[in-house]
């Protein structure tokens, strides 16, 4: 949820993508579909169309669909067969990203990682930390406050 001001009520809207070799920039973007009835292109907008986007597994989709991102990033807008749509306001990309050593995964470019104001590498714990952890829960699932 986003913070709102003194006064306002918070809103916003958030959607996870999930990224995949087979996700194509228009699964990002939106399509124009021919409607038979009027006779003309209707724009259905895709999920970039949110306050906050969650990327997950950026690097699983192809450069192609990755740079589908960059102007929606940088602009706050998208252009979709030569029309631009305003993304709403605040828009924000998260992303997550598997290790690049991992089979089927896509380097992303610099020019999208310009785009990022910060970068987490959250890593895996220690053996005992984890055998902590596993013990604490004793098969039970965590609760989120």
């Amino acid at each position: 949820m986003l913070a709102a001001r003194p006064g306002h009520q918070p809103g916003g809207q958030f959607k996870r993508l999930q990224c995949t070799p087979d996700l194509l920039p228009n699964d990002v973007t939106g399509v124009s579909i021919f409607n038979q009835q009027n006779g003309q292109f209707e724009f259905r907008p895709g999920p970039v169309f949110v306050n906050i986007l969650l990327a997950d597994e950026i690097n699983r989709a192809t450069p192609r669909t990755q740079s589908s991102l960059l102007e929606a990033m940088q602009e706050q807008q998208v252009t979709v067969d030569g029309i631009t749509h305003t993304l709403p306001r605040p828009f924000l990309v998260l992303a997550t990203q598997n290790p690049v050593e991992y089979e089927g995964t896509f380097p992303l470019p610099e020019a999208q990682l310009d785009r990022f104001l910060m970068r987490l590498s959250v890593g895996y714990p220690a053996f005992a930390d984890e055998k902590a952890l596993l013990t604490h829960l004793q098969g039970n699932t965590p609760s989120i406050a």
